[in-house]
């Protein structure tokens, strides 16, 4: 699983900064989070691939989390996309898109399916035999989901002396790995358990794009591998974090803690800060295993 942070500041594009997107490698999948402007010169500039974006992730109509998504639609008819596109985001995200491309005449020559989000409670939006994603019901001004990915279990290793020791012929190999219990060559099954092991635990990455501190999504994120966090302010800044329905670092750092997470990685900085050094100086008074996103800069579990 691999993180590329396209954009993590908040707010107006500047000239060394983005606004929020985000790709995550996972399982042959390759997802985008977020598509503040700006967004496909990012993904020019990291070198990945737009025919292999099939799914698409907002998580609220704020300008600086979608507003590059019409320009990247539209670059997509460009290059003759034919792959259907699915976008996951709030209800009013179709309505926008789509009445952009009507008044451009820019419809798209491949299938764009919206799966529009309503609900404020986690659930599954995306499920195939490798990946799920859950949504992460946030605290915003506006209707805000973060998302959860997380790898299904994967095949079971063969304890290949146990397999011969049971007398199990190589064209069970297959059923085995998949965790079935087989017949031996005489016709005695064979309990899966007793010549397998588990496979490599599912790894997770939990993407909590702007919010207030809201430690309802605690049991949600649980243990994830790698967690995103918006920390737009410093501590001392705290009043402006509750006036707009942001979070500070020490928050951010908080809600790693209790959720007993692997990694936290700080972003959606705000502007007013040229340096970013006392973002991780807080947060490790909280957490000690804390990163700062940076646009190009990936994380790999």
């Amino acid at each position: 699983m691999k993180l590329t942070i396209l954009g993590c500041y908040s707010a107006t594009p500047r000239v060394n900064t983005n606004p929020t997107a985000q790709v995550l490698d996972i399982k042959s999948h390759l997802f985008l989070i977020d598509c503040g402007e700006g967004t496909q010169v990012q993904l020019r500039k990291n070198k990945i691939k737009f025919s292999r974006i099939k799914h698409i992730f907002i998580s609220h109509l704020h300008g600086d989390h979608y507003f590059g998504l019409a320009g990247l639609i539209s670059t997509f008819k460009l290059l003759t996309r034919e792959a259907d596109l699915h976008i996951y985001g709030p209800k009013g995200l179709k309505e926008v898109i789509t009445l952009q491309m009507k008044l451009s005449d820019s419809w798209t020559n491949y299938k764009l399916i919206f799966h529009e989000l309503t609900l404020k409670e986690s659930h599954l939006i995306f499920e195939d035999d490798k990946v799920e994603v859950h949504t992460i019901p946030l605290d915003h001004r506006i209707y805000t989901n973060g998302f959860l990915f997380k790898e299904k279990d994967g095949e079971r290793k063969l304890n290949i002396g146990a397999v011969e020791e049971a007398k199990i012929d190589v064209a069970y190999y297959r059923k085995l790995k998949q965790g079935f219990d087989v017949e031996n060559n005489e016709g005695k099954l064979i309990n899966n358990e007793l010549v397998t092991k588990s496979g490599p635990k599912p790894k997770s990455y939990a993407f909590c794009s702007d919010t207030g501190y809201n430690e309802s999504i605690i049991p949600i994120i649980k243990e994830v591998n790698l967690l995103y966090h918006e920390s737009t302010f410093l501590e001392k800044h705290l009043n402006l974090a509750k006036s707009t329905k942001h979070s500070t670092v020490k928050q951010a750092a908080s809600i790693a803690k209790q959720a007993n997470v692997g990694k936290l990685i700080l972003g959606h900085y705000s502007t007013r800060y040229d340096d970013l050094k006392s973002f991780k100086t807080e947060a490790k008074e909280i957490f000690e295993s804390v990163e700062l996103a940076k646009d190009g800069k990936t994380f790999e579990i």
